[in-house]
């Protein structure tokens, strides 16, 4: 079935766990929402299951559905759509949030743990007014962004590419050279405040 924008999707099973499949496209990148499903239990999601936030206490896990697909020990969400080609752009707005990270990560990756520390995730990740990229617990400094208001991300699947896009003024602050080998997703997690997703955007023209 084509939806708008010319983009075929399809449903595809990984394990136990259904995601949507975004075609590549020339300009136009994915468009998604935060997984409920994947949702770890600190985190509420809302406006349409487009926006995140995190509670100190959150709910009671015993009043959270059993599931497998759910994070169990991180404050940590996946989108619901996955990505196997072409060029990708979203942003993010981040609300009274000190400490967050944003990228991609398998579809599969192990629910046990937290994106950035496993090397089936590639983040960006922001604390103590500093930005790191992270990889399979290895943090690297990342100059030239400050206190971000809104952030976007350049994926380039074929490229294996993750860029930090600075949005003020629409060019790449740092590039992560990455090692996809299957389906990937949006990544989330965030221990203060909100974080609002903004998909289904064109990629500028000059990224």
């Amino acid at each position: 079935m084509a939806l708008p924008f010319s983009r075929s999707w399809r449903f595809c099973r990984w394990g136990t766990k259904r995601f949507a499949v975004a075609a590549g496209e020339a300009r136009r990148g994915i468009s998604f929402k935060l997984e409920e499903k994947t949702a770890h239990s600190s985190l509420a999601l809302f406006r349409g299951d487009t926006c995140v936030k995190y509670g100190l206490v959150g709910l009671e896990p015993t009043k959270v559905a059993l599931n497998v697909e759910r994070f169990r020990e991180w404050a940590v969400v996946l989108a619901d759509t996955a990505v196997t080609s072409g060029r990708h752009y979203w942003e993010v707005t981040v609300k009274r949030s000190q400490q967050f990270r944003i990228g991609v990560a398998d579809v599969d990756m192990s629910r046990d743990t937290c994106i950035g520390i496993d090397d089936r995730s590639w983040v960006f990740s922001y604390a103590q007014r500093k930005w790191h990229t992270m990889l399979a617990n290895e943090k690297a400094p990342i100059e030239g962004i400050g206190q971000p208001e809104k952030v976007g991300l350049l994926l380039e699947y074929e490229a294996k590419k993750l860029s930090l896009v600075d949005v003020s003024q629409v060019s790449v602050v740092h590039t992560l050279q990455t090692n996809f080998q299957g389906p990937v997703v949006p990544a989330f997690a965030l221990w203060d405040g909100e974080l609002l997703t903004h998909s289904g955007l064109e990629v500028p023209e000059h990224l």
